[in-house]
């Protein structure tokens, strides 16, 4: 499931969502909590979860820089990356043994942060120049705050490859490669596995292209009007978690 929208709402807990989670670790079913920020360690998500009212434990959080990261160490063990991100980012390529460098680094490696600086900008368009593979953890053009909208890694990667003609490979939603990874995480088939998500243009496509069934909550970005624009359709719409609880064993009846 994704993360804002459906559990939280700009720091607050969607109504139910506690009951929702409650009522899936009574019937032992495992989840998975999705994010395309890649601002954010797991530890860090599951406190933020936590001051909502959520008990989220980390191994149930998955996030961008986590699947960027899985993805790195399967296409080059062992390389090298000039990162512009925060520490949800940089841990995780940490953590599989990547170096962090501007030297000749096999991969620009673009995510969320909260202050783009121009000149990291300058670098990372410089190192795709001398040939550095260029990776974005999503496509995200933008994203809320208390002021109002903010510039995301999709719209950074814009810029980069304008500049350069070098197109980014995006590893978030919708990319399927993320939803394979957190199926893999979860020793889980998409069979047996939903999507419930916010957005039709990255939760429910990531899911449908998984072979996933898909229910879309109007508790997020989306609503009725918006889901009837897209040329596919989820299995089922809701208005949000808590329209679940009591019945995740069988959810479509």
């Amino acid at each position: 499931m994704d993360m804002d929208g459906v559990l939280v709402h700009e720091e607050h807990m969607v109504p139910g969502a506690n009951e929702f989670l409650a009522d899936l670790h009574e019937h032992g079913l495992p989840f998975m909590v999705f994010t395309n920020n890649s601002v954010y360690t797991r530890r860090d998500l599951r406190a933020r979860l936590q001051r909502s009212g959520l008990d989220v434990p980390e191994s149930s959080i998955w996030t961008s820089a986590l699947a960027t990261a899985q993805f790195l160490d399967q296409q080059r063990p062992g390389g090298s990356a000039y990162v512009v991100g925060e520490s949800g980012l940089t841990t995780a390529l940490h953590d599989i043994g990547y170096v962090l460098t501007d030297r000749e680094p096999d991969y620009v490696v673009l995510g969320e942060t909260r202050t783009y600086s121009f000149e990291a900008i300058t670098k990372a368009i410089r190192l795709v120049e001398g040939g550095a593979r260029f990776i974005a953890t999503n496509p995200d053009e933008k994203g809320p705050s208390r002021e109002g909208t903010l510039p995301a890694t999709g719209a950074v990667a814009a810029l980069i490859e304008r500049v350069t003609g070098s197109e980014p490979y995006y590893i978030g939603k919708p990319n399927p490669l993320m939803m394979r990874s957190a199926l893999r995480e979860l020793k889980a088939h998409s069979e047996n596995t939903l999507m419930i998500g916010d957005r039709m243009d990255t939760d429910v496509r990531s899911g449908l292209e998984s072979g996933l069934q898909t229910i879309l909550v109007l508790s997020g970005i989306s609503d009725r009007d918006t889901a009837e624009r897209f040329p596919y359709r989820p299995t089922k719409v809701i208005d949000s978690v808590a329209d679940l609880a009591g019945r995740v064993a069988n959810p479509f009846d």
